[in-house]
């Protein structure tokens, strides 16, 4: 480790714990938890973790407490924080789409457009993003911070909530109706302008960010390789769709070649029946962890 030279990175808590702890591993770093520490440890002495809420990752490295962490654009946003964010991480613990920031009202409630929130009473997480919302539209409500469960509160303690989503079926099993989207959120790798000003910490947090995308970038893909007559090679790439222009390496026998290349898991078991009426033999699937550009 170079000397007195530690990356201080925020690890969110909650719903994103384990789905970080996942990717970090399929990057090649080793983040182990412990249920009586809030300081993770990782496999690489020069990064030092912390483990704490999404929510509050923005304003400690703002503050300068930690260098750099994992959060959502919403808790950005929500704390107007003066941090950089300095890539987008598609994951979340249900699915690769962003989660959604929405209001939303009982089904039979007649309130239909932003203007029919005055005087209501909201109830939300993000409060400061959604009074600035109803500022936009020229609305003044009573928006007050809900600790929990905050699609149950309506009728009865609240007329209309903000409450974020990823497939809306919570809302609907509440029997609530989607009104208006009020933000869209991914997660996203953040850090301070100190750190990103510091030689030593610009290039380790560029490199962990190269590992981390990379392993974003292999889900869900496999690679694949094959042995091929070059009179059936013609036949074969026409066949197979690659994420770039398959290699193509000679063999012993000259009459064939080896082509290996990378594809969606997914198109798998239409694929390889093709590849063999094309003329491919030896077809072999493989993992794959991480793709780096």
């Amino acid at each position: 480790m170079t000397e007195n030279k530690v990356l201080r990175l925020g690890i969110p808590a909650g719903s994103l714990q384990s789905a970080t702890a996942d990717l970090f591993q399929k990057a090649g770093y080793r983040i182990q938890f412990s249920a009586r520490s809030y300081f993770p440890t990782i496999d690489d002495p020069e990064i030092h973790c912390t483990l704490i809420r999404a929510q509050e990752i923005p304003r400690y490295v703002q503050d300068g407490k930690l260098d750099c962490g994992l959060t959502g654009h919403d808790w950005v946003m929500e704390n107007q924080a003066k941090v950089l964010e300095l890539s987008e991480l598609i994951f979340s613990k249900v699915s690769r789409r962003p989660v959604r920031w929405v209001l939303a009202v009982p089904e039979n409630s007649p309130i239909r457009e932003p203007k029919d929130l005055e005087g209501k009473r909201i109830a939300t997480e993000v409060v400061g993003l959604t009074t600035r919302w109803l500022a936009s539209h020229g609305v003044t409500a009573q928006v007050e911070f809900s600790w929990g469960a905050t699609e149950v509160k309506p009728p009865l303690l609240a007329d209309a909530i903000v409450d974020v989503t990823e497939t809306g079926s919570s809302l609907r099993a509440n029997n609530l109706r989607i009104v208006a989207e009020i933000l869209e959120s991914t997660t996203r790798f953040i850090c301070s302008e100190s750190a990103q000003g510091d030689p030593w910490k610009k290039a380790k947090m560029e490199d962990l960010l190269l590992m981390l995308k990379g392993a974003l970038a292999a889900e869900g893909k496999v690679g694949m390789m094959m042995n091929v007559r070059r009179s059936d090679l013609g036949q074969v790439l026409q066949v197979l769709p690659a994420l770039q222009t398959p290699t193509i390496a000679s063999l012993s026998d000259a009459e064939w070649v080896d082509v290996n290349t990378i594809l969606d898991e997914s198109l798998v078991r239409r694929i390889v029946p093709a590849l063999r009426a094309a003329g491919a033999r030896g077809i072999v699937e493989y993992p794959i962890s991480k793709i780096i550009d």
